[in-house]
Parts: C-alpha cells; sequence; structure tokens
C-alpha cells in the first residue's frame, strides 16, 4: 500500500507543496477535495493502486492548505486560480507535457480552471463529486467555515457544516487554514466557460449526492462530456466506489493517448 513514505516535495508561489508519483504509463494527476489529502481521497481509497496496476503513471497533490503542504491563513492564498497554477506547476516539475486529469469536489473545480489556464496540458478530465454545483454554487460555506471554526462541535447547527467539521478532525487537518480556504475557493465557473473545455469530460456523480448537483445539467455545458452515474452513493461514499473506478478505466482506455481520435 503507498504511504506517506514516498512523499516528495516542490515549491511554487511560496508553497512547499507535497505530491506522490508512482506508475509508468500515461500520466494521470489525481487532486482531491476539501479538506481531504492524497492520502485520504486516492490511497486510503485504493484509487493509487488501481491506477498504477492498470498501467499508469500516477502523480497526486496535496493542495497548498492540505494534507503534507504548507499552509497560509490568509484566503487570498486559496483562488481556484492559484491552487490550478500549483498542479499545472508540478506537471511541469516534472517535466510532463500533457496529462489525464482527475478531480474529486474542489479537486474537480480546479481540474476545471487547468484546462482553462493551460488546456493543452489537459488531455481528459474526470470530474467526480461535482455536477451542476461547479456553475450554481452548492451549500452555505459561510457554515461551513464557521463550523471548522468553532471552539466545541456540539455547537454545531448545519447539517454540512457538521459533515465537514467531523472530516477535518478526522484527518487531523488545520482547520483555520481550511476555513481561509473555503472562503475564496467556492467560486463558480461561468457556463460559457464550461463550455469552453473542449476535452473529453467525465462527469463521476452518486445518486445520493447532495453537495455535488446534478451532474445531467454540466454534461448539457460540455462539448464532449459524458456522465457515471454511481448508484446509491453520498458525496463522500462515492470517491472510493467499484462502478466510479471501472467507469473511470473504461474512459481513460477509450481516450488513450495513444488513440487517433476523429
Amino acid at each position: 500500500m503507498h504511504t506517506g513514505n514516498n512523499m516528495q516535495f516542490f515549491y511554487h508561489d511560496g508553497f512547499r507543496l507535497a505530491f506522490q508519483d508512482d506508475g509508468q504509463g500515461e500520466p494521470i494527476l489525481l487532486i482531491h477535495g476539501f479538506a481531504s489529502s492524497i492520502l485520504v481521497n486516492w490511497v486510503a481509497s485504493n484509487w493509487f493502486k488501481t491506477l498504477v496496476d492498470a498501467g499508469y503513471r500516477v502523480i497526486a497533490i496535496d493542495n497548498r492548505g492540505h494534507g503534507y503542504s504548507s499552509k497560509s491563513y490568509n484566503p487570498a492564498a486559496y483562488t481556484l486560480d492559484l491552487m490550478a497554477d500549483d498542479a499545472a506547476a508540478l506537471l511541469r516539475y516534472l517535466r510532463i507535457e500533457k496529462a489525464h486529469i482527475m478531480g474529486y469536489s474542489m479537486g474537480a473545480k480546479i481540474a476545471a480552471f487547468i484546462a482553462l489556464r493551460t488546456p493543452k496540458m489537459v488531455h481528459t478530465l474526470v470530474f467526480g463529486g461535482l455536477g451542476i454545483g461547479m456553475v450554481r454554487g452548492r451549500g452555505d460555506w459561510e457554515a461551513i467555515a464557521k463550523a471548522l471554526l468553532a471552539e466545541d462541535p456540539a455547537t454545531i447547527t448545519d447539517p454540512y457544516g457538521l459533515i465537514f467539521r467531523k472530516f477535518a478532525d478526522n484527518t487531523k487537518s488545520d482547520r483555520k487554514a481550511l476555513a481561509a480556504c473555503i472562503i475564496t475557493s467556492r467560486e463558480e465557473l461561468k457556463a460559457d466557460e464550461v463550455h469552453c473545455i473542449i476535452q473529453p469530460v467525465l462527469v463521476a456523480v452518486g445518486t445520493k449526492d447532495a453537495i455535488a448537483g446534478e451532474p445531467q445539467p454540466l454534461v448539457a455545458l460540455l462539448p464532449n462530456g459524458e456522465i457515471l452515474v454511481i448508484p446509491d452513493r453520498d458525496h463522500m461514499l462515492a470517491v472510493g466506489d467499484k462502478i466510479y473506478k471501472k467507469g473511470v478505466l473504461k474512459f481513460l482506455e477509450r481516450h488513450s493517448m495513444h488513440k487517433v481520435e476523429c
């Protein structure tokens, strides 16, 4: 099993950013969700092993403010543009010109921003755990920020705030950094920006996911999008689902870098 023992680091924009890099083959970059990390989102769920075993070079980044990467308490440090540029900088650091990119939840938004800012680096995209919420927004993020900063979790009344507070506590995250992050990382994309993402995109959302928003309206905005339905899974449980993994592997195989697409 992959652990933190093979964590590596590089520097970008004043941050010491953690990453893991394993396997050989077509590169795929994994970008975790809010309050998560490489280890929680991609290692514990067996995504790393699944993709390496399938013949891919798997790279994953701890977003600034998360995991083993350095933290800031300044909300201005956590725009999606900046986090997208961190991920693109990692690919350049590793001398990877183009990669498949899969993001989950906030990571899906970061992946979308990479496609908009550095489109030549993106071969395909997987938006996990995020549907039309990418455009319309989803949830009361102020309530989640307050929940993260609450001294006593028993005082939290917002249901989503409580979910993310428990998640942050379980992952032993820096809650002050996460509260700063959520203020700015909630930025939505405009519909015409989504329409500019021309790469093949797989939108994978659980049928019980109350956070993501419906996948169909997002796919309707994408020139080359398709839906993967993850049955009976909510936002947290969809991450490691077998149907999700099988669907992504089939999608990546169909859109291999070695195939000529008409």
